[in-house]
């Protein structure tokens, strides 16, 4: 990010009676492109980026429920099922389709979702380890009862409930924490990161934006062969980026890209999960000859 140009402008609009945020980096005669962060993550994650292609696209970039300066659930629940609606409700009523959409991680999952529940609506997608857990993280959860699913569902709700937000005592902590949280950041990256994904709170600390209860990972969802009927759907031409440093499994290893007809996959040495903060220039030449 420079001084020399004005970041976005902040927004809202309504989603199942929740306020959610969005970024708006201008320029509204251009084509639309969404950019969706990933779990525990905010929408100024995207600055780099943003940044990169605002004068080739009208750049819009929201905060998921319970992230960022978007309303965090009242009940705590967070399910792809509700996501998915919000990337919709904002599609709809901000009349973006066709919408191209570049996601990471959980906004990835929740993009391909959408796209192959609206395929007429999406031009491009590219997603960022955006599948969603692999096949073994899969099978292990599919081991277990529903009773079994469901009790360590609500010791983890129940936990979560307790827990309070963590607070640290400057930002040069939290800061340290998020360089701690990804190794390939530089100092400047973290530092962005740092100060646009914390609130201060009353008594001059500071914690992360986003709700405790997104970490749970929700009982029951869509089955397997849901998703992969809906990634069967996607017509439109579909980039599925890989950092081969990730703890996340390639679709194109196991097995998962064969339920897509129009996807290819991409890795990037020397990346983890963040391809998109770890290799910022090789991923943006990727992204521009895509798109």
């Amino acid at each position: 990010m420079t001084n020399e140009t004005p970041g976005p402008t902040s927004h809202t609009f309504f989603s199942q009676r929740l306020r959610l945020h969005y970024v708006d980096w201008g320029n509204p005669t251009a084509p639309p492109l969404l950019l969706v962060h990933g779990g525990r993550d905010h929408c100024r994650n995207w600055d780099w980026v943003a940044s990169a292609l605002r004068k080739d696209w009208h750049i819009i970039a929201p905060d998921l429920r319970g992230h960022g300066d978007s309303q965090w659930s009242p009940d705590g629940n967070y399910t792809m099922a509700g996501y998915v609606y919000d990337l919709a409700q904002l599609i709809h009523q901000q009349k973006l389709a066709p919408v191209t959409i570049l996601a990471h991680s959980l906004g990835g999952n929740i993009s391909l979702r959408y796209t192959g529940i609206y395929p007429e609506n999406v031009k491009k997608i590219v997603a960022i380890e955006g599948l969603g857990p692999g096949p073994k993280m899969l099978a292990a959860r599919a081991s277990k009862s529903i009773d079994e699913r469901m009790r360590s569902w609500i010791d983890e709700q129940r936990g979560l409930s307790g827990r309070l937000p963590r607070r640290y005592a400057s930002i040069e902590e939290a800061f340290k924490r998020m360089q701690g949280e990804n190794k390939h950041l530089t100092p400047e990256q973290a530092r962005h990161l740092t100060v646009q994904g914390v609130n201060q709170n009353e008594d001059g600390t500071y914690s992360w934006k986003f709700d405790n209860y997104v970490r749970a990972f929700p009982p029951y969802d869509m089955t397997v062969s849901e998703i992969e009927s809906l990634w069967a759907r996607i017509t439109c031409p579909a980039l599925l980026v890989y950092g081969k440093e990730s703890w996340a499994s390639n679709p194109e290893e196991d097995g998962r890209l064969a339920s897509f007809k129009t996807a290819r996959v991409e890795t990037f040495e020397g990346a983890g999960h963040w391809v998109h903060h770890d290799k910022l220039d090789g991923f943006l030449k990727l992204v521009k000859d895509f798109l």
